[in-house]
């Protein structure tokens, strides 16, 4: 009975985030090219996502990624509340590869053993300046850069690459990030 009641609950978390955040590309393609690890490593900014729970609220977002001694990935993501320049708030996790995928896919952790969450470099610039990342699931995107505040005309291209991805942009949120 218990666990009839968690299946339950769990169903019902599924459909209530499936209408809060529904899908903005129901046809996710593959990832475009291989990636090089050590070259998508280090420091992105995020120059905008379809909205999420877990950065509401948030400007000046930072990811940095850096190669562990045992395989996986470290992953730390750091958000200011409000304004580019408010109260810092931080998240560490701990990505790994999906074999096979080219280095393009990876499994993410930020709460324990379990790797649920997907990330998917969907597309990138050959010198790794810009990434497009997704899920399966359509729901999240993200657009990265190498510079906080690139050109706008850069910018609008990038928005130009993920609507030929499928994405919807009308759902596209841009990330303040604090000026140079």
């Amino acid at each position: 009975m218990a666990f009839a009641a968690g299946v339950g609950v769990a169903v019902g978390y599924v459909a209530w985030r499936r209408k809060r955040y529904p899908s903005g590309n129901r046809s996710v393609p593959e990832p475009k090219s291989q990636v090089e690890l050590e070259r998508y490593l280090g420091r992105w900014y995020e120059l905008g996502r379809y909205h999420n729970r877990f950065e509401r609220g948030c400007e000046g977002v930072t990811a940095e990624y850096a190669m562990r001694s045992d395989g996986l990935i470290d992953v730390v993501n750091t958000c200011r509340e409000g304004a580019p320049d408010g109260p810092q708030r931080t998240s560490r996790g701990r990505a790994r590869v999906v074999p096979g995928s080219g280095n393009a896919k990876l499994e993410v952790s930020f709460f324990g053993p379990f790797f649920i969450g997907d990330y998917w470099v969907l597309d990138r610039d050959d010198d790794y300046r810009w990434s497009i990342v997704g899920e399966p699931s359509g729901r999240y995107l993200w657009i990265l850069s190498r510079e906080s505040n690139p050109p706008e005309g850069e910018y609008e291209a990038l928005l130009m690459r993920a609507r030929t991805l499928g994405y919807d942009m009308s759902r596209f949120r841009r990330t303040r990030q604090p000026p140079v």
